[in-house]
């Protein structure tokens, strides 16, 4: 019984030991002198029970937040930060209310907070974008644990400049991920603009991310938020975008189709599917054949009328439809030349038969060589001149829209000069083709050439 008293009394003079030590610790840092306090914390740590006491984690925190923030003293103990860091750690996990910082204060928080902060701004100046981002990282979690237990007396839910250079500098560090995550946070909270700056350039660097990353829900709520809050900005390109990186070519003429049926495609968009449609890369044009190449040029240039259709001063929509007929006029034409040229050699190459009995064979083997390619011919003529008609149609519809135009972009001159020297080679085309067959169309397709020859390079 005598040694259990015992054991009880030495229970108490070991507190009350641990505690004058600790108003001891309290005492020298009132006073400002920090290093002395870090002596008299260290001589505390050596008690065992000062591993599950608040208090001291509270004290440690403090001091060493301190060294932290005077750099000669950061130099003589470089582990400040480190030490200080646990320790806040471990005072918050053992004090849930928070006692000694209501009782005192959190400046070792505050210094944790600053001081990180402005060693942050250092290394965002020095482009040090790495080092930057595990400061700003510091100081965005410890300026959250202020302003959310409201131990500032600055009514603020969270440090708007810290979230945006940790996003920034974690952007400018290639940590994609990482960014996107701070900008998202900004964007949770409704931060359009700081300090008179539009931060719209952080909604589009969350989309691009979530693109790449192929998060699609977190894609259509972002860019639903992008377009509530900016909507004189353009967005229709990052989900043109989200298609041609995530989705296969049928799905992706699945969505067109859908949303044109829904009479939900803006002209933008009907731009975008049209070059989407048509700019198919190599790699995928490679695995197709001829038939469904020609199948998405076709759907592209429907995307393009149905773009004009809603904009009829769209004349980059009519200048494509055009441009998509007069190549494929050029790739008709090409074969219909090959193919006289076939001929020819067929011809150069014809036995010249006397015999009357052998003669007729040879006439026969010569036909039967040139009547199928004759027969080719024919019938390309046919797709020659539909081409030429469409491209014609769309290609006047374009130099119309520029000729018209008060002031033009370099773009939009060339494009007019472009159209007059493709309607120039299509009304050629039908003039020679009229040639003494129909005086009256040749006359017509002859003064049309005229004009757009004449208007050569007269865009400018």
């Amino acid at each position: 019984m005598k040694k259990l008293l015992l054991l009880a009394a030495m229970t108490g003079v070991f507190q009350l030991s641990q505690a004058q030590k600790l108003d001891k610790v309290k005492t020298v840092m009132m006073l400002n002198q920090v290093e002395n306090a870090r002596t008299e914390i260290e001589k505390v740590s050596s008690d065992p029970k000062a591993q599950t006491n608040p208090e001291f984690w509270y004290w440690k925190n403090r001091i060493y937040a301190a060294l932290y923030k005077d750099d000669a003293m950061l130099a003589k103990y470089p582990d400040a930060f480190k030490i200080a860091d646990e320790a806040a750690r471990k005072y918050l996990q053992l004090d849930k209310e928070l006692k000694f910082v209501k009782d005192n204060n959190a400046q070792g928080f505050f210094d944790l907070y600053s001081t990180s902060f402005g060693k942050g701004v250092q290394k965002f100046n020095d482009k040090a974008w790495e080092g930057a981002v595990g400061y700003f990282q510091t100081a965005v979690e410890y300026s959250d644990l202020i302003f959310t237990n409201k131990w500032s007396s600055v009514p603020m839910p969270f440090d708007t400049t810290s979230i945006l250079y940790a996003g920034y500098s974690a952007q400018n560090a290639k940590q994609e991920a990482l960014a996107s995550k701070y900008y998202q946070r900004l964007i949770d909270n409704n931060v359009v603009n700081m300090g008179g700056q539009e931060m719209s350039e952080l909604y589009r660097y969350v989309l691009y991310n979530q693109i790449n990353e192929k998060k699609e829900a977190d894609f259509k709520k972002y860019l639903g938020i992008a377009r509530e809050r900016f909507p004189k900005m353009e967005w229709d390109e990052y989900e043109t975008e989200y298609l041609e990186k995530n989705y296969t070519l049928a799905e992706r003429v699945d969505v067109f189709d859908k949303e044109d049926a829904a009479g939900t495609l803006t002209e933008t968009k009907y731009l975008l599917f049209g070059d989407m449609f048509y700019n198919i890369p190599k790699e995928d044009k490679d695995k197709m054949d001829s038939a469904t190449v020609d199948k998405f040029k076709h759907k592209a240039a429907e995307a393009f009328k149905k773009a004009f259709e809603k904009n009829n001063q769209n004349g980059l929509a009519a200048f494509n439809v055009g441009v998509i007929h007069y190549n494929d006029f050029g790739i008709w034409d090409d074969r219909y030349r090959a193919n006289i040229k076939l001929l020819q050699e067929i011809n150069a190459t014809k036995k010249v038969e006397k015999d009357p009995k052998k003669k007729a064979a040879v006439e026969a083997e010569f036909k039967t060589k040139t009547d199928p390619i004759r027969k080719a011919n024919a019938d390309i003529e046919k797709l020659l001149d539909q081409e030429a008609n469409v491209a014609i149609e769309w290609l006047e519809k374009a130099y119309t829209v520029f000729k018209d135009k008060a002031t033009r972009t370099k773009t939009e001159n060339s494009i007019g000069n472009k159209s007059v020297d493709f309607l120039s080679n299509l009304y050629g085309f039908k003039r020679d083709k009229a040639r003494g067959k129909d005086q009256k169309a040749f006359d017509a397709y002859e003064a049309k050439y005229k004009l757009y020859d004449g208007l050569h390079d007269s865009f400018h």
